[in-house]
């Protein structure tokens, strides 16, 4: 099993890097969860269903006005863009995750003892694309 470090990651959003802003991200794919339970069970019974996904990008504000995190997110809230995660790095074979996201929430935070930092919190809108680069 080899160990890969985070900070190979890449991230994009409506064809531009974040990368170069960002030092967390997070992917989550789910299936919605049905109960099948029937009388005479002791336990519940459940079956899968619809899968969804979501995805957070965080970092470190930067104060550039037309090409910080700001600046090129906060005209997105609210539209559907692709959004690629590349948790190995850029590279042929290396794993990638594709997919249309619905821009939900853009946010920033300012700490009086630490830097401002910012967030976005993204939906998939449809199959996550998990293939080789």
């Amino acid at each position: 099993m080899a160990n890969i470090h985070g900070k190979k990651t890449v991230v994009k959003l409506n064809g531009t890097a974040l990368t170069a802003y960002s030092e967390n991200s997070t992917v989550d794919i789910e299936a919605d969860e049905h109960d099948l339970t029937t009388y005479g069970k002791n336990s519940h019974v459940f079956g899968g269903g619809l899968l969804k996904s979501s995805f957070t990008v965080s970092g470190f504000y930067d104060s550039a006005a037309s090409t910080g995190p700001r600046a090129l997110i906060l005209p997105l809230v609210g539209t559907n863009v692709t959004f690629v995660h590349q948790p190995e790095g850029t590279g042929v074979g290396l794993p990638q995750d594709s997919v249309t996201v619905l821009v939900k929430k853009y946010s920033q935070t300012h700490p009086v003892a630490d830097y401002v930092k910012w967030s976005v919190d993204l939906t998939g809108s449809d199959d996550v694309n998990s293939t080789p680069q």
